[in-house]
């Protein structure tokens, strides 16, 4: 999971880094200075709500100043490369960058190429350490695992998008090194065979996975990476693949509905399941800033 001082990836994780990691975010054990002197550099080349809040409330509750650049702010628009503007960043001083981009891979090449801490804040199709990290804390904490954070005997589906899904890719690394059995559901187009390659299962039908798993995590269509480009239509994938009331009324006793946001609401998931008594969206959420809290100590301290 770390690479040096920076987490890069969730592909092959290390489930004792990550139990460790993870007890550390739960305990939530932080003084408030332990980051004071230290700067953390946002640098969002895609738009971004909840990770690059979260990561700056995170910093800022650990000490540390934060600086924020996006693409539409900084010289990448100007036709800077991202090493050139990383490069820029690092030799004003900072002790750690927060990567988002569209290129897979671009969080691993700035890491490669500068030498303070970098983290992956979601890189193209590639992965999204820090999210599958809140997703994986919102699991224990649901099914209070929280002593050893040990999801065996736990079944999660992921449904929707799932061949464009960054945040899919981290979760099936992180859950599985943690124990937990993970399906992969969607149309063939969105769950094509070679996911298998990634250590779970798949299934091309919701209503027969339903019934079966403890956790339903649901993806968005994303339309900006070519996702959903051969469905005959929106209301068709709803029809097929959307998390509704009825759907939600079969899964197993305690089971939770998941969703790493941003929510089309009343494409992939209906408005009573988001604010209904499964869901557990908004934890994921708050778990994100704990998470993000003890990724940044780590990588700092």
């Amino acid at each position: 999971m770390w690479t040096g001082r920076s987490v890069l990836s969730m592909n092959e994780a290390d489930a004792g880094e990550a139990r460790a990691l993870l007890a550390l975010a739960h305990g939530d054990a932080w003084r408030g200075d332990e980051l004071d002197g230290k700067v953390v550099a946002n640098l969002f080349f895609e738009d971004s709500t909840r990770t690059r809040v979260s990561f700056s409330i995170a910093a800022k509750a650990l000490g540390a100043t934060v600086v924020d650049l996006t693409s539409k702010g900084s010289s990448v628009a100007k036709g800077e490369t991202l090493l050139d503007t990383a490069w820029t960043i690092e030799a004003m001083g900072v002790d750690c960058m927060v990567v988002r981009a569209g290129q897979s891979g671009a969080a691993a090449l700035i890491d490669e190429h500068t030498e303070c801490a970098v983290v992956n804040a979601g890189d193209g199709t590639h992965q999204h350490p820090t999210q599958a990290l809140a997703d994986a804390m919102t699991i224990g904490r649901s099914f209070r695992r929280e002593l050893d954070w040990d999801f065996r005997g736990l079944r999660v589906a992921i449904v929707g998008d799932v061949v464009s899904s960054r945040v899919a890719r981290s979760n099936v690394g992180l859950l599985t090194a943690l124990g937990a059995e993970v399906v992969l559901v969607g149309p063939p187009s969105m769950v094509p065979g070679s996911l298998s390659s990634l250590g779970c299962s798949l299934s091309h039908d919701l209503d027969f996975t339903l019934g079966g798993v403890d956790v339903v995590m649901m993806l968005r269509i994303q339309f900006e990476r070519g996702g959903g480009g051969v469905l005959a239509s929106t209301r068709e994938y709803s029809a097929r693949y959307g998390m509704n009331e009825g759907r939600a009324g079969v899964m197993k006793e305690g089971g939770i509905v998941m969703h790493p946001g941003p929510m089309n609401r009343g494409v992939e998931i209906s408005a009573a399941v988001a604010d209904g008594d499964r869901s557990v969206v908004l934890d994921q959420v708050s778990n994100g800033v704990l998470v993000r809290k003890a990724v940044l100590a780590g990588a700092i301290c």
